[in-house]
């Protein structure tokens, strides 16, 4: 019996006797935990026209701001993801936790681009980082069989705080203006937090009570550079990630300027359509990889190059949309192939990655992600200080089908040329 499997049937006996559903606990926990960490960063293109408004800033300063927060992030990932290998992620998830929200509710006392960048972008992104990193290789440690649902179902937080941000940050800064946004959703993490303090607990110990011998750091963060897949899956995750960033701060403003939308309203429409089908998307996904994944392993990746081909034409014409109803529509259907990918995100990366590795190497996924993502809202800034009024974000956006159909090609190279070579077996009976 070699060591991963006996690891694995450790952790199906960790839940105290009073807690024996931990596991769906735990998920319960992580799953408010991430709606927070996308909700608190969503809020910001939702109330991107009235921080501009008020604080007179450009274009591309409002870009920029969004930009330094993914370049804060990519830099800090390394670092979260060796401290979430070595360190307790029960209390990395928490502090995390705490740290972005306070930082949220600051940002609504931000006085100009500096109050901005410092709170909004380094101090949020700062706590943000070390929460994945943490999170996903947990959700593992207690989900086996389960693991792709399990993962699915935390990433559709993701969507849910994204289309919630959408409606309600909107309708709070309509009523009381754009810092109450952040206050409210502020506000809400830290009293997560402090619920996480009383019920979340750690990862199983190995069997043994024994973890081997710690790799240094450059060993650890060195890992994903070994791998063939999981380079091919880090520039899929790369163009999942530039897109990501520039809709998330753009979208809910290219609607309010090309179709005369309110805030609210398109802030609504801009979240809601794409991360509702999103959200059916990860659910199917999910489900349908751990049922057909256990018996061909090479399944997930397959998923996931189609899924991202697929949403290229679709990406390309929401940009080019001529009526709401065709570019929301053309928005449900990117969002809908992009849960299929995002289901299988790290449950394909783990399935490369050997168990205590795997935060160093979300850890270092995420940040060559975010490195490149990082540029995505300050380049469509430029577009529309670049074009006339409601079409320079359009065609930043038609542009960005570029980067998925490059990203597709990247993982099915993974299907034709490496898994089998790279594929590490792993007991999840």
């Amino acid at each position: 019996m070699n060591v991963q499997a006996e690891q694995a049937r450790s952790v199906r006996s960790v839940s105290t006797p009073s807690r024996p559903r931990y596991k769906w606990e735990l998920l319960a926990l992580l799953f408010f935990a991430f709606f927070f960490h996308q909700g608190d960063r969503a809020i910001y293109g939702v109330v991107l026209s009235a921080i501009k408004t008020d604080l007179g800033l450009a274009d591309s300063q409002l870009g920029l701001v969004g930009t330094v927060l993914f370049a804060t992030l990519a830099v800090m990932m390394p670092v979260a993801g060796y401290v979430g290998d070595i360190c307790n992620r029960k209390r990395i998830i928490i502090c995390s936790l705490l740290f972005w929200s306070m930082a949220t509710a600051l940002t609504g006392l931000a006085g100009g681009l500096v109050g901005l960048i410092i709170f909004r972008s380094v101090a949020t992104a700062g706590g943000e980082s070390f929460y994945a990193p943490a999170a996903y290789p947990l959700l593992a440690a207690h989900h086996t069989r389960t693991r792709a649902v399990a993962l699915s179902i935390h990433q559709a937080s993701l969507y849910i705080g994204v289309m919630v941000s959408g409606f309600l940050g909107g309708a709070v800064a309509e009523l009381w203006g754009w810092r109450s946004a952040f206050f409210v959703f502020g506000g809400g993490g830290i009293v997560l937090g402090v619920i996480m303090m009383w019920r979340l607990l750690d990862a199983p110990a190995p069997v043994g009570g024994a973890a081997g011998p710690r790799d240094s750091i450059w060993d650890a963060l060195g890992v994903l550079f070994r791998s063939r897949t999981a380079l091919l899956l880090t520039l899929g995750f790369t163009a999942i990630v530039f897109v990501n960033n520039a809709y998330v701060v753009w979208a809910p403003v290219f609607l309010q300027e090309r179709f005369s939308l309110t805030l609210a309203q398109a802030g609504g429409y801009a979240m809601f359509f794409h991360h509702l089908a999103a959200l059916a998307g990860i659910l199917f996904g999910g489900w349908l990889s751990d049922r057909i994944a256990l018996a061909r392993p090479v399944f997930r990746p397959q998923l996931m190059g189609i899924a991202m081909l697929l949403a290229v034409p679709l990406i390309f014409l929401m940009g080019r949309a001529g009526t709401l109803a065709l570019a929301c529509a053309a928005m449900a259907g990117f969002g809908l192939f992009r849960g299929l990918y995002e289901a299988n995100t790290h449950a394909a990366l783990f399935q490369v990655i050997a168990p205590r590795h795997r935060a160093s190497a979300v850890g270092v996924m995420t940040m060559l992600a975010f490195l490149v993502g990082s540029a995505s809202p300050w380049i469509l800034g430029r577009c529309r200080e670049a074009y006339a009024a409601g079409e320079g974000l359009g065609y930043g956006f038609s542009g960005l089908s570029l980067a998925y159909l490059a990203g597709g090609c990247a993982v099915l190279g993974v299907v034709f040329f490496t898994f089998r070579r790279d594929h590490c077996a792993e007991d999840e009976a």
